[in-house]
């Protein structure tokens, strides 16, 4: 199953790759992954964003984000960031 995963924005950075696209590292539960902001131009430091595909695709609220990891790691469904 293909699921977007909420973290938290620890830092913004400019993309190596691409001049004017913003990425993030965003924390999922102490696993930090680089995420691609392009889709979520407000996003700011502090956000919880849902990430899908190594790319946030909407801004959500905390306790929306945190049931919802709670919720992803009762089922399992959160091995796979570690192997990433």
């Amino acid at each position: 199953m293909c699921l977007a995963i909420p973290g938290k924005i620890t830092a913004i950075t400019p993309s190596v790759l691409h001049k004017n696209v913003r990425q993030a590292k965003v924390s999922f539960g102490g696993i930090s992954k680089d995420v691609d902001l392009s889709m979520t131009p407000d996003a700011k430091m502090g956000d919880y964003v849902l990430v899908h595909v190594g790319v946030a695709i909407s801004v959500v609220d905390e306790e929306e984000a945190k049931r919802t990891f709670s919720y992803l790691q009762e089922i399992g469904e959160l091995e796979d960031l570690q192997l990433e």
